[in-house]
């Protein structure tokens, strides 16, 4: 066979025809498909954002202060929750101090009252012996009503401690009741409260961790997505070499229609035909090799996707898993709930304590003032005992009865000082055990209730957040696990898009054949041509591959080729990759 046959056999209009409709589609489908991932690739890097947004605030709620200082007030209440039983102890030694000291003063009020009975006797025993004395008249019935007077006063006396020791009984009654209960129920409910917190506590730090191992993941997918837009260059590369090869067969076809061409033989036509195909040939073997491995790569990228968004979704199930914040809240409410039936029983049992140390107080300065008061009736009738001794000393014998009487009142006076001493020492007793009660009236359960409701409201606050924050944060998690899904189905290049590219170089390989024809005697058609191919060339590998099929031809220039684009940032690659 000639050489002129054979190359005839590998040029056809119809093929050339052919492989430029079959380029064009692999030009439309590459740009199609690039346009597409890149579509994607936005998607996924703005729902990885939310996803990290999320991130950062459950890590703020975790991290904040005000969560941390609400955990430590409410083990600061929990610490005065246990101190309870201790305090009602020392309020009840102090209620027994306090009815110690009114007991011992009950006893002198009895001395003081069967004293006032005997004066009362022999006030009237004056009374009745000085009946037949005019001038013991009117004495004898003033006395008997500064007794009376101090009858009624000391009367007053010994009810206001009755009623003391009655106040101090039922407190006592009550506050042994409270100090049984202490014993049987404060020791657990602080434990379960301390344990609640600690769990809480706990939960929340293991939450801090995940969060930041999903962070770390999300963060590497981002490193990953941001590389693989990068990398989506390779879509617009093979664009633009699909249509420099588009060009190359434009220009081949101008050429052939142009004056000098056409004054070529038909077999130099041919061979400069020939010599074009094996270019564009080349150009696309070049090409579909590095869009191959090029893919090859992405796909790899994106393949390792599928694991980490797993491994992303495995930590959101262990964030919201069993066991969270809302399963510890319902425990901790039960907790304190229970702390605040304790809290509302140390109330009342306050109450009654300071209404008791408030009850002494007044009757202390009420006892004080009725001891004044029962000392200035005992010197009225004293002096007025004394006065009647002088007078009847004046009487001779028929002043005599009356004398012996008088110096009895004298002398059963002089006791009311003796009881008053005692009194007022046991007042002494008395007031210091109601200071001593008003001392704890401040400690204990005061301020428990608002403490601990404030205390699980904060925490219930934040646990609602986190509970709002984990539910975004599922929602990105799966969207993300859905966007990935759908990106590895759109950037599968391989599949469809790599076949054309394949189909067409080797559509390409076939219409030019096994061998490339001289380019002798054609270097005044060839060399034009071969400079403007060149020229149309962005990429070193191009201009090898021209190089290599078409050296450059003696008694020719060659061409400065088009200048490769300037180095490009990161936000130019991504938005090249997007076209």
């Amino acid at each position: 066979m000639t050489q002129n046959a054979a190359l005839a056999r590998h040029y056809d209009h119809d093929s050339a025809s052919l492989i430029g409709d079959r380029l064009e589609a692999a030009r439309s489908k590459v740009e199609q498909r690039f346009l597409e991932g890149g579509n994607v690739l936005l998607s996924v890097m703005e729902v990885l954002n939310r996803l990290l947004a999320s991130l950062d605030n459950i890590s703020r709620a975790l991290e904040t202060g005000s969560a941390n200082d609400t955990m430590a007030g409410l083990l600061a209440t929990v610490k005065n929750l246990s101190e309870l039983p201790e305090i009602e102890s020392l309020r009840q030694t102090n209620l027994e101090a306090l009815a110690i000291a009114g007991s011992g003063m009950r006893n002198h009020v009895d001395d003081m009252q069967e004293t006032m009975r005997y004066l009362q006797t022999f006030a009237v025993t004056v009374k009745i012996t000085g009946a037949g004395l005019p001038e013991f008249a009117g004495f004898a019935e003033e006395i008997l009503d500064r007794i009376r007077s101090g009858t009624s006063e000391v009367k007053g006396f010994a009810e206001q401690l009755i009623a003391l020791e009655k106040d101090l009984t039922v407190a006592r009654s009550f506050g042994a009741t409270i100090s049984k209960q202490y014993a049987q129920t404060v020791p657990d409910v602080v434990r379960a409260l301390e344990t609640d917190a600690r769990t809480i506590t706990e939960h929340r730090a293991k939450l801090g961790v995940i969060a930041r191992e999903v962070g770390v993941l999300a963060r590497g997918i981002q490193s990953k997505v941001a590389t693989t837009l990068s990398a989506l260059q390779i879509g617009d590369i093979t664009r633009q070499r699909i249509e420099h090869v588009q060009a190359t067969l434009s220009m081949l076809d101008t050429c052939l229609a142009g004056e000098e061409a056409r004054a070529l033989s038909r077999h130099d036509r041919e061979r400069l035909t020939n010599i074009i195909h094996h270019l564009c040939a080349a150009q696309m073997v070049e090409m579909v090799e590095d869009f191959q491995r090029d893919s090859r790569n992405v796909v790899q990228t994106i393949a390792s996707f599928g694991g980490d968004t797993q491994e992303i979704l495995n930590l959101r199930a262990q964030m919201q898993g069993n066991g969270g914040d809302d399963n510890f809240m319902r425990a901790l409410e039960e907790s304190v709930t229970k702390a605040l039936g304790i809290v509302a029983q140390v109330e009342a049992a306050s109450l009654k304590a300071d209404a008791v140390s408030q009850s002494t107080a007044a009757t202390a300065s009420r006892l004080l003032e009725g001891i004044d008061n029962i000392r200035s009736i005992k010197m009225d009738i004293h002096y007025m005992a004394l006065n009647t001794n002088l007078r009847c000393s004046r009487l001779g014998e028929a002043g005599r009865s009356i004398n012996v009487v008088t110096g009895e009142l004298r002398l059963f006076a002089g006791k009311l000082d003796e009881s008053a001493d005692a009194i007022v020492t046991g007042l002494t007793q008395l007031d210091k055990a109601a200071e001593a009660m008003n001392a704890t009236a401040n400690s204990g359960s005061r301020g428990l209730e608002e403490r601990l409701n404030g205390a699980v409201s904060n925490i219930r606050t934040t646990a609602n957040a986190m509970e709002d924050e984990l539910a975004t944060l599922s929602e990105h998690g799966r969207e993300v696990a859905t966007q990935i899904s759908l990106m590895i189905a759109k950037l599968d290049f391989q599949h469809d898009l790599g076949e054309i590219l394949s189909a067409s170089s080797d559509e390409l390989l076939t219409i030019a054949g096994a061998d490339i024809a001289s380019s002798e005697g054609l270097e005044a058609v060839l060399a034009p041509l071969s400079q403007r191919v060149f020229k149309t060339y962005t990429m070193v590998q191009e201009r090898n591959v021209h190089h290599a099929v078409i050296p450059p031809l003696e008694g020719f220039e060659a061409p400065a080729a088009t200048p490769a684009p300037a180095a490009q940032d990161d936000d130019d690659l991504f938005a090249d990759a997007l076209f």
